[in-house]
This record gives structure tokens, C-alpha cells and sequence, in this order.
């Protein structure tokens, strides 16, 4: 397949009172990425934080995470159905996992398929706010899936600006990189989006950028969102004039769809303007060699 249509989620975190209403939102973005004849849908990071607001939120913040994890199973649920039911790819977001042998709490992001499998990438690199207020521990693993319209790979909100973990990807295979993201202000936006566009220069890739917007007060992890969805290119003559697919309007609750053609992906990587992704071979051999020189 070389094409694949894509919707990305504005997801907007709203209060509720039961499971349900989470579910009924999750599929009328779901119904409407497939009426858009979209073949994947992506969903934020913990964007599943709206289900805290079902229960005590004057827990302590690191007993509020233990209590997400609980959703998982209703998650799995609910999203395997869906990916099931309208024959699509659903990048789930993330929501905590706890492994009950180590007892540890880990950020994961969920990739459903059409045929009900569905598999997992931590998120390797944990903000300041996972470490220190939550205790989330990293995951050590990057995957690349293999799908139906070629190799993607899930590099989760911080994780995008650490170049090595896209550049690993890229040169196994993958042509996608799913960001999907939940940043409180307009700089850790920013931080996410400018280097999810670096990366998608530098490996000669497409970046699916998808963000939480909205707000609960009452949830201090996502009492503010700022966010804006993106479909991003590489910066060449066959891409967007600004490296810019498709992008939503800031902190609204909307989606974002592109039709991301792989072919060009491939071309490119051999006859672009230029090839980063190839001429990198030889960086590790610089950094090999590389020189100190006091003046």
C-alpha cells in the first residue's frame, strides 16, 4: 500500500461522570477518521487522564496514576472493538501500565490493529514530572511495527528530542513516526513540535503529531493543555511548502487529516535534494574522531 490516509487527534480532556461517556467520545472520532476513509487514527498521551475525574481526585498525584492503570482492561476493550469494528490502525495514546512483578508504573502507548492484535512502546525518556511526582519508570525498548501500509514507529512527547531513537527507526524501515503528546504550556508544545519536525528532516520521514487540548482543574497532571495537531513532511519539492501536511488551530477540539503517500517517502530518500538519512552513515565514525582543541 502506498498510500495511507491519517487522522490526528486535538484531543479535548473534558470532565466526566461514567466510562461510558470516555468511550462514546474515543468512538465518534474513531467513526468519523473512518467516514474520512482514514486508515489509522491517533490519539494523544495520556489523554485516558480524563478517566480520573470519575473517581477521588484529592488523591496524591502518584496514587492518581495507579488508579488510571486500573482502566486498562475497559481500554483494551474499547479500543480493540474499535480498530476491529471499522477495519483501522488506532494509535491508542498512552495510558499507565503497572507490571505487577517489579511493582513499577510504566507510560505505555497502545497500537491496535484491524485483525484485534495489538502490542505496546513505552515511552523511554520521562519528563521531569513523570520522575519526580508520579514515579513513572522508563522503558529501555524501541519497536517498530509492521503493518499493512509499511513500518511505523511510536516515539511518545519527550522522547522525540532524543534524535537517536527516530534515527534508529528510520533506518529500520519505519516511514511513520507517531507523536503523540500532552504538554501544559505553549514552550513544552513547542519543544515537542519543532523537534518533531526536525526529525521528520533529518530521517526523510512523516511525523503524525497528536495533542492533548482542554482542561480539568481539578487533575493537577492536566489541569492545563496546549496543544495543536499536525501531519508534518520532510522539507523537499514533493512535500508541503512548509514541511506542514495538515495542522489544527490551537487548543481547539478537532481533528486533523492527511493523506500520506509513501512512494514519495522512498523517492526521496534516494533522489532528494538532499539525503540526510543516508549521508549519516559516517557520523558515528566522526564522532569517533572527534578532536578537542584548546585556543
Amino acid at each position: 500500500m502506498d498510500r495511507i490516509r491519517i487522522a490526528s487527534m486535538q484531543y479535548f480532556i473534558r470532565p466526566i461522570r461514567e466510562f461510558g461517556q470516555f468511550a462514546d467520545q474515543v468512538s465518534a472520532l474513531v467513526d468519523t477518521a473512518r467516514d474520512y476513509k482514514c486508515g489509522m487514527a491517533v490519539f494523544p498521551e495520556y489523554f485516558t487522564l480524563q478517566l480520573l475525574t470519575l473517581g477521588d481526585t484529592r488523591r496524591k498525584i502518584d496514587e492518581q496514576v495507579r488508579v488510571l492503570a486500573s482502566y486498562v482492561p475497559r481500554y483494551i476493550e474499547l479500543m480493540t472493538g474499535l480498530a476491529q469494528k471499522h477495519g483501522l490502525y488506532i494509535a491508542g495514546g498512552t495510558i499507565p501500565v503497572i507490571d505487577d512483578g517489579r511493582d513499577e508504573v510504566y507510560n505505555e502507548a497502545f497500537l491496535f490493529a484491524p485483525s484485534g492484535k495489538w502490542d505496546v512502546q513505552g515511552k523511554i525518556h520521562m519528563t521531569r514530572f513523570e520522575r519526580e511526582e508520579w514515579f513513572v519508570s522508563p522503558r529501555s525498548r524501541l519497536k517498530v511495527f509492521e503493518t499493512t501500509f509499511g513500518r511505523v514507529a511510536i516515539i511518545v512527547c519527550y522522547d522525540v528530542e532524543f534524535p537517536e531513537l527516530a534515527r534508529v527507526a528510520a533506518r529500520a524501515g519505519a516511514r511513520i513516526l507517531i507523536v503523540p503528546s500532552c504538554t501544559d504550556d505553549r514552550q513544552g508544545f513547542l519543544r515537542v513540535r519543532y523537534c518533531a519536525q526536525a526529525r521528520t528532516i533529518e530521517n526523510q520521514v512523516y511525523a503524525v503529531h497528536s495533542p492533548t487540548v482542554g482542561s480539568i482543574p481539578m487533575v493537577p497532571a492536566v489541569s492545563l493543555n496546549y496543544g495543536q495537531a499536525s501531519i508534518l513532511t520532510p522539507s523537499d519539492f514533493p512535500f508541503a511548502r512548509d514541511g506542514i501536511m495538515a495542522e489544527g488551530i490551537p487548543n481547539q477540539e478537532m481533528m486533523v487529516i492527511g493523506e500520506l503517500n509513501l512512494s514519495t517517502i522512498n523517492e526521496n530518500r534516494e533522489t532528494g535534494t538532499v539525503l540526510p538519512l543516508r549521508d549519516s552513515q559516517n557520523t558515528a565514525e566522526v564522532a569517533k574522531g572527534l578532536e578537542e582543541v584548546i585556543l
